[in-house]
């Protein structure tokens, strides 16, 4: 994948959501970048001058006082947070859902002020044959959900935040259910309460309500620190199934299944006791970030065959092949 400037290099090409368009695959991968040249005494923070169209460069002393380093992702400085990378959108293509061609410039690029520490792990919902990315937007104000949609990806309109900080991992499901459209979200509480998934529910994907809570970690499991929305819900047999992440307290991370019921996006049928997908390769063990399994996309054959797009340790897409009766059967559901 070739850097978007020439004073930058590519870190990581993950996170991707994915759809099929006629006899296309297509892949909208989250591209993290970093500056190419770095010096030893400093820790530098990319970020979008949107005034500019480009990506510039903050620089901070290592001996600075007021420097809180972190991993290698982000640091602290006199309280405001910074990534030592910034993402954007770019898309890929295939006719097999394997080997694919990556565009060698953004297909979307940060927007506003509330996503100019770059645009992050998008999901793609098709609804009446137009497409919808939820994606994370990043800033100093915090990690808020944008929304934009396309009916070709060659041309998007973009309609900025449609939940505040901090909620990300939102995934849109592909069909209106009792007459509103409905999305599993991942508010962060400060004070109480784990990462868990939420619904919420609106009548033009803009203004959204009906908050509550749908599905929380598990104590002592797999899935025990925090847990998020994966893919975006499908169709199966009588209900929608979700393949979703979760978290240990060593922030390993897995995949799980959850069915939920047709009618109401808020009671789980059942759920995955152990992972159906969980790191385990060099290149999901030591990344980026090891060990990390973060499903993005999917796409679903009519016999059921499944094509899982996840990013591994923040640094590559992966996919992996599944059966969507197999994987509700994992689920407890028979």
């Amino acid at each position: 994948v070739v850097p978007s400037q020439p004073d930058l290099e590519v870190v990581g090409a993950f996170n991707a959501g994915a759809v099929q368009v006629g006899d296309e695959f297509v892949l909208l991968v989250r591209i993290a970048e970093r500056p190419l040249e770095r010096e030893a005494d400093f820790v530098q923070a990319p970020y979008w001058d949107l005034e500019q169209g480009s990506i510039r460069i903050r620089q901070f002393r290592r001996s600075d006082p007021d420097l809180e380093l972190g991993d290698e992702r982000v640091f602290r400085h006199r309280g405001c947070f910074y990534l030592t990378s910034v993402s954007h959108l770019r898309v890929a293509r295939s006719l097999d859902g394997r080997r694919f061609s990556i565009d060698e410039q953004p297909s979307l690029a940060p927007a506003d002020r509330l996503e100019c520490y770059g645009i992050e792990d998008p999901r793609i919902t098709e609804i009446d044959g137009e497409f919808l990315i939820t994606y994370k937007a990043v800033s100093r104000h915090g990690v808020t959900t944008a929304l934009a949609r396309t009916s070709d990806f060659a041309r998007y309109e973009w309609h900025g935040t449609i939940f505040c900080p901090e909620n990300l991992d939102v995934v849109i499901f592909p069909e209106k259910i009792d007459g509103q459209y409905a999305a599993w979200t991942r508010p962060v509480g400060v004070h109480q309460g784990a990462p868990a998934i939420w619904l919420a529910k609106s009548d033009d994907l803009l203004h959204w309500g009906g908050h509550r809570p749908v599905m929380a970690p598990r104590p002592e499991r797999w899935d025990s620190a925090r847990i998020g929305a994966g893919c975006v819900p499908f169709r199966f047999g009588d209900h929608w199934v979700e393949i979703y992440h979760g978290a240990d307290a060593s922030h390993r991370y897995c995949a799980g299944v959850a069915l939920i019921d047709a009618d109401d996006p808020a009671r789980i049928v059942a759920r995955s006791a152990q992972p159906i997908l969980e790191p385990e390769m060099d290149y999901e063990l030591e990344g980026f970030f090891g060990g990390v399994v973060f499903p993005c996309g999917h796409v679903l054959g009519r016999d059921g065959h499944l094509l899982v797009y996840y990013g591994a340790a923040d640094e590559t897409v992966c996919a992996v092949e599944m059966d969507a009766a197999a994987i509700c059967h994992r689920a407890g559901l028979r």
